[in-house]
């Protein structure tokens, strides 16, 4: 058969542009392959700011860096703050759901129930949480048998009161304030109340709603006190200048459940570091993701790391004789 030149051409070209297209289709599928494994979507979601929770989310992206998960290679964060509002939870909540994501933070109690109660599917893991069982989060902290597992901040109160006791001798009555909607302040107040009880200390509580509550609850209860506990209640934290204004001026210790609510103003706490929960969370997470375990198998965990704070400056202000062997052994703010 008798073929043109022309024609030759033609079938020449095409042949030329379907081996291009070819070894572009190969080109982009090694490309593919040498970036490395699936891209992770992950949902954060904190109740509110305050300088605890801020370092429990610092320290979740930090713990999944550390097993190989690193923003803008391998996975994407969506980092939500609600602002302590319920509303701001729902939505983000939904758009979380919507997003199909492949896994949730939740950074404190309200914000795990809201998520926990807008998916069953997909995997949370919780830090910044006092009691996951109190909250109905997990069918028990050993065995959570559904979607959610994290690690949990419960506190040494025990030996918080007892630090209270050593740093205020004289001490009869304490006070507490904390957020009446708030599971996790609920329990520690009371495990609290029933340890100072046993030690003779008489314990007056005042609860409050909204950080617009905090002053006039402080003032309730300032004159009628010798010092103040103060467990790891979100909207407390967030305000504690406003409370440490009031019990400064009477000259009343306040004695806090955690490190940042001691930098804030307070005077001492044996507690949480929770920039190490946070890392310990975000090591859970990447077990999840990795696929080597799921949250209905994962015990909470408990924090693995304790430090004795103390603000010496609060206790010079406050008039207040500090013991050697604490400040030998504390992380002393001057």
């Amino acid at each position: 058969m008798h073929v043109s030149k022309k024609f030759r051409a033609l079938i020449l070209g095409a042949a030329t542009l379907l081996t291009a297209g070819l070894l572009a289709g190969c080109g982009a599928d090694q490309s593919a392959g040498s970036s490395g494994a699936k891209s992770h979507k992950v949902g954060i979601v904190q109740l509110v700011e305050h300088n605890a929770l801020d370092a429990a989310n610092k320290g979740f992206v930090d713990g999944l860096k550390e097993r190989g998960f690193e923003e803008g290679k391998n996975i994407e964060f969506d980092r939500q703050n609600a602002q302590a509002d319920q509303s701001n939870l729902q939505n983000i909540a939904q758009r979380f759901v919507s997003a199909k994501l492949d896994l949730i933070c939740a950074i404190a109690t309200p914000a795990a129930q809201t998520i926990a109660n807008a998916t069953k599917d997909i995997p949370i893991v919780g830090t910044a949480i006092t009691d996951y069982e109190g909250a109905k989060l997990v069918a028990s902290n050993k065995e959570p048998g559904r979607n959610v597992t994290g690690t949990s901040d419960m506190n040494p109160i025990n030996e918080q009161v007892d630090l209270l006791i050593k740093l205020c001798p004289n001490a009869k009555t304490i006070g507490t304030i904390y957020c009446s909607s708030e599971v996790n302040s609920e329990v520690q107040v009371k495990k609290m109340t029933e340890y100072a009880e046993s030690k003779g200390l008489t314990v007056k509580i005042a609860t409050i709603s909204t950080v617009n509550d905090l002053q006039q609850a402080a003032q309730s209860l300032v004159n009628d006190v010798d010092a103040f506990y103060e467990p790891t209640d979100n909207i407390v934290a967030s305000a504690m200048p406003t409370l440490i204004a009031i019990t400064d001026a009477a000259k009343k210790p306040v004695i806090c459940a955690e490190e940042n609510m001691v930098k804030a103003g307070g005077l001492a706490t044996y507690g949480i570091d929770y920039y190490k929960l946070g890392v310990q969370t975000g090591h859970m997470a990447a077990d999840i993701l990795e696929g080597k375990n799921k949250p209905a198998s994962m015990s909470i965990e408990l924090a693995k790391d304790l430090k004795l704070t103390i603000n010496k400056k609060n206790a010079d202000l406050l008039g207040i004789t500090l013991p050697d062997d604490l400040l030998k052994k504390a992380d002393v703010i001057e």
